[in-house]
């Protein structure tokens, strides 16, 4: 019998509402059982082909490493297109990062003690509650509802949770897993929140270029807070280029950016290959969006029309990213969405959602939500809602 022990860092590590029911899927496979993958932001939109020839192509002697804060080319690529947003930078302004995930963990790390606290509107992306462990940070939700088609808390709610260890808030806009995208309004309530109280303001706008009605505002567009603002970004949806792990964390704060700076030294440098993807992206057509966006916001609203039209289930309109968050007449998602694995099939088919209690930080809340991504076809989704159809008649009868 051995003495050895995990740490507690690893013990309070969640497991990921996303992933966590991976298992039941392949074994539903393995029965024979086609499994419809809405758990998931993967999407189906292939990858454009000059960004994967620009790696096919590459013609160097040496894969070396890159400058720790990535290629200045592609650092200077990305004061265009930033610039092309309506974002002002200065290549001097990014560090490239391992996925939009290292660029939220540097930034925890750079500027939050262990013991810190920030605020996050639940339901979040369940990723931060990971990074947070990891840095030691304490996440305080405030909730916003699926009534209010998940809106940002009032002012009242984020003064509430401010504490002297408050030193962040962390948005995602549009948002994961609600696909709700924040006004100019809600924006400007951040900034002044920031402002008074001295707080970093985290955004993730790893879905910034899709937004099917408003208008994205992101955090770098709002005056006077500039040595507030840590931007997050990534090329995995933008460019359907999950696998690259290419990210950049962008902030105008300089003694933020020159620490960001000692954690990228320590990991050395971002990967090679996805700079050179990265880079290419950036001179894509200026209409290569389009299409793009017309096939996600048919896919929303087939699901939403799908979904709203079942007995007992509810689901606000997302105005942006790929994620819709519905109610559903169950008393345990997680439960359900085990089931649909375990022991549902219609026609030989099922379908896998993310159960949304993994998204909240309050324990109990989102017990009948589940969060479903549209990243499938619209002949694909269709299938999914009549086997979600049929299982939601016959759990009811369980």
């Amino acid at each position: 019998m051995t003495n050895l022990s995990i740490s507690r860092r690893g013990e309070l590590m969640p497991a990921s509402p996303i992933r966590k029911l991976v298992p039941y899927a392949e074994a539903a496979k393995k029965r024979g059982t086609k499994v419809y993958h809405l758990n998931i932001g993967q999407p189906d939109i292939e990858t454009p082909k000059m960004v994967l020839d620009a790696v096919r192509h590459s013609d160097f002697k040496i894969l070396e490493y890159s400058h720790s804060a990535g290629n200045e080319s592609y650092r200077r690529k990305l004061v265009e297109y930033y610039s092309r947003v309506g974002i002002t930078v200065d290549y001097t302004d990014i560090i490239i990062t391992t996925g939009g995930s290292e660029a939220i963990m540097f930034g925890f790390m750079a500027c939050f003690d262990e013991g810190d606290e920030v605020i996050i509107p639940e339901p979040f992306y369940a990723n931060y509650n990971g990074f947070a462990v990891e840095a030691g940070v304490k996440v305080v939700p405030i909730t916003s509802s699926i009534q209010s088609g998940f809106a940002l808390p009032p002012i009242s709610a984020f003064e509430e949770a401010i504490t002297p260890k408050t030193k962040g808030i962390v948005i995602c806009n549009p948002n994961n897993p609600t696909g709700y995208l924040y006004s100019r309004e809600e924006m400007e309530t951040l900034k002044t929140i920031v402002q008074k109280h001295g707080l970093f303001l985290f955004s993730d706008e790893a879905y910034r270029e899709f937004c099917y009605e408003g208008t994205h505002i992101s955090a770098m567009q709002l005056e006077g807070i500039d040595d507030n603002v840590v931007l997050m970004d990534t090329i995995s949806k933008r460019y359907s280029a999950c696998g690259g792990r290419i990210g950049a964390l962008v902030t105008k704060n300089k003694k933020l950016y020159n620490t960001v700076m000692k954690f990228a030294q320590a990991r050395l440098s971002p990967p090679g290959f996805a700079q050179l993807a990265g880079e290419a992206a950036i001179d894509l057509p200026a209409d290569y969006f389009n299409a793009t966006k017309e096939e996600y916001k048919a896919r929303r609203d087939l699901l939403v029309k799908r979904l709203n039209a079942m007995e007992g289930v509810f689901c606000p309109n997302p105005g942006g990213a790929f994620y819709a968050m519905a109610k559903l007449p169950v008393d345990d998602a997680d439960k359900f969405c085990q089931w649909l694995l375990e022991e549902f099939s219609y026609n030989n088919q099922t379908v896998m959602l993310a159960p949304a209690s993994g998204f909240y930080g309050t324990p109990g809340l989102g017990k009948q939500e589940v969060r479903l991504a549209y990243v499938l076809n619209l002949e694909s989704i269709n299938a999914a809602m009549d086997c979600l159809e049929k299982a939601l008649l016959d759990y009811k009868n369980i």
